[in-house]
């Protein structure tokens, strides 16, 4: 997959996709429903499948002092394109520049003029333009105006409600991960680089990788079961683990974290990319009186996740 982040200056060979186009946070059922549809324009078209995103989300852009509200990084959602074999991934920055830019102006000079966009797919709501004054239907007109089909693609869902980020980040801050991967069609997961950190773990024989949560919509705290992917260094592979979330408050107040003690593993991941997968929920973060209640309390844990583990995989 080719990945561009600036788009003003592509060359010819990688322009002409058949495009998918959104914010895509999580890559759930929903949004691959668009992505499927812009495959099929791509083969009908012999056009190479590509995806139209913006970094950082607008709302980021927007509320700068929000609350964290993203389910991935743009470098987790880059993977699970390349996964899906997208070509050309389009993320385009979302500056002052392109927020005052209007709905015709986005058309004319991002989708034709930088990209030679030939067909593009998007959801119903989707708006584009200052003041999010386009919608889907000025999107098919200007469409046919600069030489690009469109297809809108239908909201999709199940008995239970609506394919949709909202419904997502519901269900990890209820504790829910199995309800989150129904509706992203895959396990949530948390990608980043291992960081150092205070090494407690190490010295209650229990050493853990440490990842920063910042940006990043928070789960619920406590224990979960999960499923780590080491994605670089020597140790690549795929292992079972227990994760922590939270802000462990055995040890005073702290930022929150996610750390996650790989069983059955030895080795140093220190500055190795890591994607942990959220399978199961085991029970809330915890103030122990004691280290020895707690790491008595940490094998409990790790003989519970490799349980669960081993019975669903």
């Amino acid at each position: 997959m080719q990945r561009h982040t600036e788009i003003w200056s592509l060359e010819d060979s990688a322009k002409g996709a058949a495009v998918a186009m959104g914010n895509f946070d999580g890559v759930h059922l929903g949004h691959q429903s668009v992505l499927a549809l812009a495959r099929a324009a791509a083969a009908d078209l012999e056009a190479p499948l590509g995806v139209v995103t913006f970094e950082p989300h607008p709302r980021s852009f927007f509320q700068p002092d929000g609350p964290a509200f993203r389910l991935m990084s743009a470098e987790a959602r880059a993977h699970r394109f390349d996964k899906l074999e997208v070509a050309q991934l389009y993320e385009i920055p979302f500056d002052e520049e392109l927020a005052s830019m209007s709905d015709i102006n986005f058309v004319r000079n991002v989708l034709r003029n930088a990209l030679g966009v030939r067909h593009v797919v998007v959801g119903a709501d989707f708006r584009f333009g200052n003041g999010r004054t386009g919608d889907v239907e000025l999107l098919q007109k200007l469409g046919q105006t600069h030489g690009f089909g469109v297809t809108i693609a239908p909201q999709i869902n199940d008995a239970q409600g609506d394919y949709s980020s909202t419904a997502i980040r519901t269900a990890l801050r209820e504790g829910r991960p199995e309800d989150a991967a129904r509706v992203l069609g895959h396990w949530h997961r948390i990608e980043a680089k291992v960081i150092h950190g205070e090494k407690r773990g190490r010295d209650l024989g229990f050493p853990t990788v440490n990842l920063p949560l910042t940006g990043l919509h928070l789960p619920k705290f406590g224990v979960y079961a999960v499923m780590v992917d080491v994605l670089t260094g020597p140790h690549q592979g795929i292992y079972q683990g227990a994760a922590s979330i939270g802000e462990r408050p055995t040890f005073g107040v702290n930022a929150p974290n996610l750390e996650v003690y790989l069983l059955d593993f030895e080795g140093d991941l220190y500055e190795a990319e890591v994607s942990v997968a959220l399978f199961h929920y085991l029970r809330p973060e915890e103030k122990f009186d004691t280290l020895e209640a707690l790491v008595e309390q940490m094998h409990e844990d790790c003989a519970q996740c490799r349980k669960i583990l081993d019975n669903l995989l």
